[in-house]
């Protein structure tokens, strides 16, 4: 447990602090995980004092808690922490009022709930008013960037400020149960381990899905496509979970080293392979849990007759190293699906020869994790089904490992929650390094670059679906298909 720490929230009147950040505060209070002697500041441009302030986070914490959840103590203890300062971002005048509440001797950890486009901005008014000092942090949430050059703008722009080890680039996967359980499972199982090749393993397929559509976002979006919005960060960060090589130890720069590497180890998708590899959707109207939902043209704030922009997006790739040459990674991710589920599904290679006739029960085995909505690990195996009747007939069972039954029943901590402990414990090993971020990015833009030049149009899709017709023929023509729709 750190100590002596000031987490200042910029943006902390917006839909990510209410939502997300000031639920997992509270949650690491009420499980006794913050050290007394932190204090949190809370920073938007209102005019608020600290009490109303205070209020309303309770009203947000109580309309976003399961009423199970709400202990009054803890609550007393936490509104203990909260401070309201008020600042316009953009005015360097306003944030001597920040320095007068920090303390010398004390780490501050400046959190950036905000526009990416404010990042350079606020830094540099921070710095100004003489609140950055070498024990600074810095936790930016994404996009860092919209391509390579971006990227690496923000990168360069953060990092006159602060170095690289006081950097925290957040991808909220990256705190996820499951995920983090994935290096467990794979480096800590030599039953598994020793099986995590292309000599063992079929193929690999992440899946993404969402049933919500834009949210009221589409001017934002459109510039921006689910292959910026998802594949780039999320799923590219699951992919460097499930293949990078083992690291030396759970040491920050050893398992980000070992992304980088992965990153670097993508096969690109050009123009000579893109319409192979890759399939764009955008979502029509349809149907969501039986009611009627509008598609991408006739969302609110639509600001023209047509548009490119996918909402959906699959894709095949490799990975060019001894590992994993000849597996194929099959991603997909998409708004408005049939369901919201987040998997990673690791299908194994059947057995070269068999020895039980008649059965026409599937012999490959499959390891499944699930992200969402209920996370846990499955392992699909054959055995005997028992009967007197059938000698010998196969059947496929499924071994559960349920992440909220083996808890005993308490509840499986949200993602901010694991970030927030590790950035305040000054541990950067679930967090994105900058050169994660710019590999990422130059693999996705000479994916885009090669759409481009090729006109991939988007195909459309029915809201409530599995996207289009011809993402499930991008897996069928290799005789496979996605697991779950």
């Amino acid at each position: 447990m750190s100590s002596n720490v000031d987490l200042i929230l910029f943006g902390a009147r917006g839909d990510l602090s209410k939502r997300k950040l000031f639920p997992a505060l509270y949650q690491l209070e009420r499980a006794a995980l913050l050290d007394d002697s932190i204090r949190i500041a809370g920073v938007a441009r209102e005019q608020l004092s600290s009490e109303q302030f205070i209020d309303d986070v309770k009203l947000r914490l109580q309309e976003a808690l399961p009423a199970a959840d709400w202990d009054e103590g803890a609550w007393s203890r936490f509104s203990r922490r909260l401070t309201f300062i008020k600042i316009d971002f953009a005015q360097k005048n306003n944030y001597p009022a920040l320095k007068g509440w920090l303390v010398e001797g004390r780490t501050a950890i400046f959190y950036m709930a905000t526009p990416p486009s404010l990042f350079g901005p606020i830094c540099q008014h921070l710095d100004n008013a003489g609140c950055v000092d070498s024990r600074a942090r810095i936790v930016l949430e994404k996009p860092i960037g919209h391509d390579l050059e971006s990227s690496r703008e923000v990168n360069a722009t953060i990092g006159r400020y602060f170095p690289e080890r006081n950097i925290y680039r957040i991808d909220h996967y990256l705190g996820k149960e499951t995920v983090q359980n994935l290096l467990v499972l794979r480096f800590a199982n030599r039953m598994i381990n020793s099986q995590w090749d292309n000599s063992c393993i079929d193929h690999i397929q992440i899946t993404a899905a969402e049933t919500v559509g834009i949210e009221g976002r589409w001017s934002y979006y459109d510039k921006v496509g689910q292959l910026r919005d998802m594949v780039q960060n999320h799923l590219l960060q699951l992919l460097c979970m499930i293949a990078m090589e083992p690291p030396n130890s759970t040491n920050a720069d050893e398992i980000r080293a070992e992304k980088v590497k992965l990153l670097r180890a993508l096969s690109p998708v050009t123009p000579d392979n893109v319409a192979d590899r890759v399939v764009r959707g955008q979502y029509a109207a349809g149907w969501i849990s039986g009611k009627p939902v509008v598609g991408y043209m006739e969302e609110q704030g639509s600001e023209s007759d047509s548009s490119n922009t996918e909402t959906f997006v699959a894709l095949k790739t490799y990975i060019d190293n001894w590992r994993w040459a000849g597996v194929p990674f099959y991603l997909r991710t998409g708004k408005r699906m049939a369901e919201k589920m987040t998997e990673v599904v690791i299908t194994y290679k059947a057995n070269p020869h068999g020895i039980f006739p008649g059965s026409n029960v599937e012999k490959a085995n499959r390891l499944i994790f699930r992200l969402q909505p209920n996370e846990g690990v499955e392992m699909e195996m054959i055995s005997k089904k028992h009967s007197l009747s059938n000698e010998l007939k196969l059947e496929k069972r499924t071994l559960n490992l349920d992440f909220f039954d083996s808890s005993g029943g308490s509840r499986i901590p949200e993602a901010y929650e694991r970030l927030f402990l590790e950035a305040i414990r000054g541990d950067q090993w679930l967090f994105v390094s900058r050169e994660e971020i710019e590999a990422s990015w130059r693999w996705c833009d000479t994916l885009i670059d090669s759409w481009r030049a090729k006109n991939l149009q988007v195909k459309p899709y029915s809201a409530g679906s599995w996207g289009p017709s011809k993402a499930e023929m991008l897996i069928e023509k290799d005789q496979r298909s996605w697991h779950g729709g």
